[in-house]
């Protein structure tokens, strides 16, 4: 899709203008992630909301500022882009799903889950005017001219967009044998959601071509600095992790909690960041590419972390086996 996005972004740069397509697809896809969680039995993580609130700090509250502070050695789109992708909210299925595979309490996963995505309308835009104000219009009241975008329509949008499509795709689990069935198909509504981001990822991808085959030679972004912005990205998203990870510790956490800190703490959800980006900075197409760099580079990085969990619990696990008898020596 990005390759498709970049090579025939000239023959197809009619469609990121296409906005019913753009939100219909947005709503479609949140929907679809919604739909199949079922949250379960989350009494004992409500019970002990410490870790749950401390993710979600690290998420909408710390991420941001070491976000902001790496977006101070890019430039451009690119810093645009690193201060988009930590405004956003946590994932809204692979925390869970990598907390689960690391044997960590999943319902602390889906609690930050929760509460990151559903107060993204109001957390997002506070976060966005402070770091990259100057490049949206974005101001308490609209401009006289209607060019401006007040706080409020901001915040109405990303309600809209956002948390209400999710929060329907959960009141439909309550239709009759609607959430089994859905629960059932997970494996293929997750297919059919995908396929979404990537659709919006090729809507992106036109902008970023169209904007590429408008700068002059002198102005297009160089291997370096792609290189950087990645590095920047894949250091903010370990930063956010270690952090989880090492407060846990001190704070003696269990290990299964600290396990969804580390994860909930630090993932973002590429979907939300590919809407607020095609929705609010048309100027700045290049801006979607930190987010995807991050959003493949914490598959990667939190694969190999939930696979040092699993063998740091395996090993510990045989270690204490107790000896078989007839091994030890007589005497």
């Amino acid at each position: 899709m990005v390759a498709i996005g970049f090579a025939l972004s000239e023959q197809l740069r009619q469609l990121p203008d296409l906005h019913v397509l753009r939100n219909g697809i947005v709503v479609t896809v949140l929907f679809l992630m919604a739909f199949p969680l079922a949250f379960g039995d989350l009494q004992s993580a409500i019970r002990r909301p410490a870790a749950a609130a401390l993710a979600t700090l690290i998420n909408t509250g710390v991420l941001p500022v070491f976000a902001w502070a790496a977006s101070l050695l890019s430039s451009g789109d690119f810093a645009i882009g690193i201060n988009l992708m930590a405004a956003i909210p946590c994932t809204l299925a692979s925390a869970a799903v990598w907390t689960r595979r690391a044997g960590g309490s999943d319902s602390i996963a889906l609690i930050v889950t929760i509460v990151t995505n559903s107060l993204c309308f109001l957390i997002t835009p506070f976060w966005l005017l402070w770091t990259t104000g100057s490049q949206i219009t974005i101001t308490i009241w609209a401009s006289p001219d209607g060019k401006g975008l007040s706080l409020a329509d901001m915040m109405t949008k990303l309600f809209v967009l956002i948390v209400l499509p999710m929060a329907l795709g959960q009141l439909a689990r309550l239709i009759p044998n609607a959430g089994n069935w859905a629960t059932r198909n997970k494996f293929q509504l997750g297919i059919v959601a995908q396929m979404g981001v990537l659709c919006m990822v090729l809507l992106g991808c036109i902008s970023c071509g169209l904007k590429l085959r408008s700068l002059p030679t002198d102005q297009m972004p160089t291997l370096l600095s792609f290189a950087v912005m990645i590095g920047l990205v894949l250091t903010v998203h370990m930063s956010a992790l270690l952090l989880g990870v090492g407060i846990s510790r001190q704070l003696h956490f269990p290990r299964s909690e600290e396990i969804a800190i580390a994860f909930a703490g630090s993932q973002k959800t590429l979907m939300i960041g590919l809407a607020i980006a095609t929705e609010f900075y048309t100027a700045n197409p290049l801006a979607i590419l930190p987010m995807v760099a991050y959003h493949v580079g914490q598959l990667f990085l939190d694969t190999a972390v939930a696979d040092r969990y699993m063998a740091a619990e395996f090993k510990k696990a045989h270690s204490e086996e107790p000896p078989i008898e007839g091994d030890q020596p007589a005497g």
